[in-house]
C-alpha cells in the first residue's frame, strides 16, 4: 500500500488545514500542544507530518486549481491554457498571456504554502523543546527530524519565491496581527539557503537517520539527503549564484556516485500504479492516495489530486485513458521538437484521433501524458476527478544528471568525484533511444526541455538562462496566444490583491506590489 507508517500519523492526529486563508500568514499551532511546550517524539512526528501534508493539497488549495506544475508550465512555450473557452478559469488564460491582474493572482498556493511554513516553524520549535532524546541514537533521530523540517520550509519557500519574488517570511510562530515583514527576492534567496545549510548541518549529525536514499523503506515518502541536494541545485541555479556552482556540482556527483539511483524505462515512471511509485529514479515524490474524501465542497480533506482530470481531454473514448477537462493542451512545436525514435515524445504526450474526444479551447489534439487520467486509477469512491492517486515526482535522477552536465560542461564548475559531464548527458540520450551528442549549451537546453515536458521546469529554465523574452514573446493568432514577455515584470506574478488589501495601513507589514502591476 502507498499509505505507510509515517503518513498514518495524519489520520491519527486528524490534521486538517483549518483556518487556511482566513488571515494573512495565519500561524496558529496545529493540534499537538501549546507552542514552546516540551515535546515528545510523538508530538514532533505529528508536527512533522502536518508539515508534509500540504504536498498533498496543492491541486485544489482554497478551492482553486493551483497545482504547482500547472502554475509553472502555464507561462512556458510547452502548453496552452485550454479548457472550455478563454473565460473558463480566465485567470489562467490571463496568466499564460502575462496579463494577470493582482485581483486574479492565485491565492490557494499562497495560503497553502504559508500555512506549511508555519507548520515547519512549529516543528522546529518542538524539536528545540524535545523531551526524551538522551541517547546518541535518539539524538541522531532528532537531528534527522530537524533536517526534514528545514528542508520542507526551504522547499515551500522556494516556490513562493519563484512565483511572487518579494514576499514575507517568518521563522517563528506569529502573534496578532499574524503578519511578517516583506523581503526582497534576494533576501528570500538568502533565507532559503540558510534553511538548506541548517538542513545540511542537521543531516551530518543525523547520519543514517537522514540517508541519501529512502525508497523501499518506511521513510520513502519523506525527504532525504539527495532531495536536499536537489533543492539546493534548483535554488542556486535559478538565482545564478556562480559562487556555489562548484559546491552544487559536487552534490550532484555525490548522488551519482552513491550508486543508489538510476534511470528506468521512461514509460514506467508515469503509469501511476503502486508498483511504479518510488522507483530507483525517484529522489522525492508526494504520496497521493485515492481515498475519495476530497469533494467540491471540501478542498482541505483527502489525499488525492485533480491534476489528471485537469489535463486530460474532454469526453475521451479510450481503453487506457479517461476523460477530463481539457486544460493544458500540448503545443505542436513541443511535439515537433523531438527527434525520430525519441521515446520521450510518446512517453510525455498523448495524441488522440479526431472523434475520440470533445475538442475544447486551444485544441491541438495533443495532451499531457505523464500525469494523465487513467481508467485503472479512477477512484471507486467519492468525487472521481478530485481523487486520483498519481504521485507527483518532485525530484528525479534525470535532473541530477542534467544539472551536473550543465554545471560542469557549460557553467565551468570543476568536475567532481571523477564524474563526466558527457557521460551524464549520454545516459539521458541512451535512455531516450538516441545517440550521443556533445555537451553544449544548445544541447543541454534542448535535452532539458524534452526530458521535463509537463513537469513544471521549462518556464523557470527560460528565466534563469535569460531566454524568456525571446522565446515566450509570440503572435500566435491561430491559438489565441498573443503575448509579450517583459523581463522587468513578468518573472513574477502579482502578489494577490486580497493580501495587499489585508495588509494596507499596517505600517511595517504593508505589502508593496511587485513592479509593473
Amino acid at each position: 500500500m502507498k499509505l505507510n507508517r509515517f503518513f498514518a500519523v495524519v489520520t491519527i492526529a486528524s490534521l486538517v488545514l483549518t483556518g487556511c486563508g482566513e488571515e494573512f500568514l495565519t500561524a496558529h499551532t496545529t493540534h499537538q500542544g501549546a507552542a514552546g511546550a516540551e515535546a515528545t517524539e510523538n508530538a514532533i512526528l505529528s508536527y512533522l507530518t502536518a508539515t508534509y501534508q500540504p504536498l498533498l493539497m496543492d491541486s485544489y488549495a482554497n478551492y482553486n486549481y493551483n497545482h504547482i506544475l500547472l502554475l509553472s508550465d502555464l507561462r512556458s512555450d510547452d502548453i496552452y491554457k485550454g479548457g472550455g473557452d478563454a473565460g473558463d478559469q480566465s485567470w489562467m488564460y490571463h496568466m499564460s498571456l502575462f496579463q494577470i491582474p493582482a485581483s486574479e493572482s492565485p491565492t490557494g498556493i499562497w495560503s497553502l504554502y504559508y500555512t506549511a511554513i508555519a507548520r515547519a516553524n512549529n516543528t522546529l520549535l518542538a524539536i528545540d523543546n524535545a523531551l526524551g532524546f538522551d541517547s546518541d541514537a535518539a539524538k541522531r533521530k532528532l537531528a534527522g527530524y530537524k533536517a526534514e523540517a528545514h528542508f520542507l520550509r526551504a522547499y515551500y519557500l522556494h516556490h513562493l519565491w519563484k512565483l511572487y519574488g518579494n514576499i514575507p517570511f517568518f521563522t517563528e510562530p506569529l502573534e496578532d496581527p499574524f503578519m511578517a515583514r516583506q523581503k526582497s527576492a534576494d533576501e528570500i534567496y538568502q533565507d532559503i539557503m540558510a534553511d538548506i545549510a541548517a538542513a545540511e548541518s542537521a543531516a551530518a549529525a543525523a547520519g543514517d537517520e537522514f540517508p541519501i536514499y529512502t525508497n523501499g523503506t518506511a521513510k520513502q515518502a519523506r525527504a532525504n539527503l539527495a532531495a536536499l541536494y536537489m533543492l539546493k541545485a534548483r535554488v542556486v541555479m535559478y538565482q545564478k549564484d556562480q559562487s556555489k556552482y562548484g559546491e552544487v556540482a559536487s552534490d550532484m556527483a555525490k548522488i551519482i556516485t552513491s550508486g543508489r539511483y538510476r534511470l528506468i524505462d521512461f514509460d514506467a515512471l508515469w503509469t501511476g500504479v503502486d508498483a511504479n511509485d518510488f522507483t530507483p529514479e525517484s529522489i522525492f515524490e508526494s504520496n497521493q492516495i485515492s481515498d475519495g474524501k476530497r469533494d467540491w465542497g471540501n478542498a482541505w480533506a483527502g489525499c488525492g489530486t485533480n491534476l489528471p482530470a485537469y489535463i486530460s481531454p474532454n469526453e475521451l473514448s479510450d481503453p487506457v485513458f479517461c476523460g477530463g477537462w481539457g486544460f493544458g493542451p500540448v503545443r505542436h512545436a513541443t511535439w515537433d521538437m523531438f527527434e525520430n525514435g525519441d521515446v520521450r515524445r510518446e512517453g510525455s504526450i498523448n495524441q488522440f484521433a479526431d472523434g475520440t474526444y470533445g475538442p475544447r479551447f486551444q485544441n491541438t489534439g495533443l495532451f499531457q501524458k505523464k500525469y494523465a487520467a487513467r481508467t485503472a486509477l479512477r477512484s471507486p469512491i467519492g468525487t472521481v476527478d478530485l481523487n486520483y492517486p498519481n504521485n507527483l515526482i518532485i525530484f528525479r535522477y534525470a535532473e541530477t544528471l542534467l544539472n551536473y552536465a550543465e554545471l560542469v560542461g557549460i557553467q565551468g564548475a570543476a568536475p567532481a568525484s571523477g564524474v563526466s559531464a558527457q557521460e551524464c548527458l549520454d545516459q539521458i540520450r541512451t535512455r531516450a533511444g538516441l545517440g550521443s551528442i556533445p555537451v553544449t549549451a544548445e544541447n543541454i537546453k534542448s535535452e532539458r526541455r524534452k526530458e521535463f515536458v509537463g513537469e513544471g521546469m521549462r518556464f523557470w529554465d527560460l528565466i534563469r538562462w535569460g531566454d524568456a523574452a525571446e522565446v515566450l514573446t509570440e503572435n500566435d493568432t491561430e491559438f489565441q496566444s498573443v503575448r509579450t514577455f517583459d523581463p522587468s515584470k513578468d518573472k513574477y506574478l502579482p502578489i494577490p490583491q486580497s493580501e495587499m488589501s489585508r495588509t494596507a495601513g499596517t505600517g511595517e507589514f504593508e505589502l508593496k506590489q511587485n513592479p509593473g502591476y
